[in-house]
C-alpha cells in the first residue's frame, strides 16, 4: 500500500510537516508521499473537494492548520471525543466509510510540556521558593483560535489555572464560553501589565516567518520572573519572543518539539505504526535552526 497524506492550510509555503511525515514514512518502511493543500479562507469548496478524495481512499489522512481548524467541522461525518472538547481539527481519516475530525495538537502539546518542565523542574521549584508561594501551575495563553482551543483544553485537563487573551476580546470570549464546567479567565491586552503567570503560550502566528521581526507580547513590556515561554510558532526556531525572554533570563522555547508530537500520534491514527520521534526531528532540525 501507498500512504497519500497531505496538509490543508493558508499559508503553507513554511511547512516542515512534508519533510516530518516523509522521513516518518521511511522509517517505518511504508511508500507514499505528503503533500501541501494551500487553501485560502474563504474557499470551503477547495476543501470540500479534498474530503471526496478521502472518502475514496485516494487520499489516506489529512492535517489541518490555520485557518481551517474551526471551519472544517461542519463538512465531516463525525468528531472524536477529543476533537468535540476541543472544538478544533488537526487531523482527518477515514473510519468505517465516515470522515472523522480528531485533534492531536492538544496531546502533541502537553507531551512536549511535560518534557520540557521536567527538565527544569528544580528551577520552577525555586523559583516558587523565592516567592514564597505553592508552584499553582498558573498559564497566560495568547489567542483564541483553533491551537489556543487545543493548548486550553491540554492546560485545564492538566490541571493549571487558565487566563486567555486576543487581540480580539470577543473571540477569547466566544472560546470561554465554549469551555463547559471549567474555570477559564480573560483578560485584555492593556491589561497584560499587572499580570503574573508561571507560563506563557503563544498559540498565534505572530512571528513566524516571514515576520520574523514582530512578536505577540506587548513592546516594552518585561515578562513576569521565573516564567517559562512556549511559542508555538517553529519557524524560524528562534522567534523574537523566544530571544526576548532568554534576554531576560527566562526559559523559552519554540513549538517544533509539539509539532513533531502531533504528527507521530497524526501518523499512527493514519497509518497504525508508531514513528520515531527522533528521526522526525532530524529531518527538520538543520533547517529549523
Amino acid at each position: 500500500m501507498s500512504y497519500h497524506l497531505g496538509l490543508i492550510g493558508y499559508p503553507l509555503e513554511h511547512s516542515f510537516s512534508p519533510r516530518i511525515h516523509t522521513a516518518a514514512l521511511r522509517s517505518c518502511g511504508l511508500r507514499g508521499d505528503y503533500s501541501l493543500f494551500p487553501v485560502a479562507l474563504d474557499d470551503i469548496q477547495a476543501i470540500k473537494n479534498l474530503l471526496v478524495r478521502v472518502r475514496s481512499n485516494e487520499i489516506h489522512g489529512l492535517n489541518v492548520t490555520t485557518p481551517h481548524k474551526q471551519n472544517v467541522i461542519p463538512l465531516l461525518d463525525d468528531l472524536t471525543p477529543t476533537a468535540q472538547a476541543v472544538g478544533a481539527v488537526n487531523t482527518i481519516y477515514l473510519k468505517d466509510k465516515k470522515i472523522l475530525g480528531d485533534n492531536t495538537d492538544a496531546a502533541g502539546f502537553l507531551l512536549d510540556l511535560t518534557k520540557l518542565l521536567d527538565i527544569h523542574q528544580s528551577k520552577i521549584k525555586n523559583a516558587c521558593a523565592a516567592r514564597k508561594c505553592r508552584c499553582r501551575k498558573s498559564a497566560m495563553v495568547l489567542g483564541a483560535g483553533g491551537a489556543a482551543r487545543a493548548v486550553v483544553h491540554a492546560l485545564l485537563n492538566d490541571g493549571w489555572d487558565v487566563t486567555i487573551t486576543a487581540r480580539r476580546i470577543e473571540q477569547a470570549q466566544h472560546l470561554a464560553n465554549s469551555i463547559t464546567n471549567r474555570k477559564l479567565r480573560i483578560t485584555n491586552y492593556i491589561d497584560l501589565r499587572s499580570s503574573t503567570f508561571d507560563l506563557l503560550v503563544n498559540t498565534t502566528p505572530v512571528g513566524m516567518a516571514p515576520n520574523i521581526d514582530q512578536s505577540p507580547w506587548p513592546g516594552n513590556l518585561p515578562f513576569p520572573s521565573y516564567s517559562t515561554i512556549y511559542d508555538l510558532v517553529y519557524n524560524p526556531r528562534e522567534t523574537k519572543l523566544v530571544k526576548d525572554a532568554c534576554s531576560q533570563g527566562l526559559y523559552a522555547t519554540s513549538g517544533l518539539g509539539m509539532l513533531i508530537e502531533q504528527a507521530a500520534l497524526a501518523f499512527e491514527i493514519w497509518t497504525g505504526h508508531k514513528p520515531p520521534r527522533e528521526v522526525m526531528f532530524h529531518a527538520v532540525n538543520q533547517i529549523a535552526n
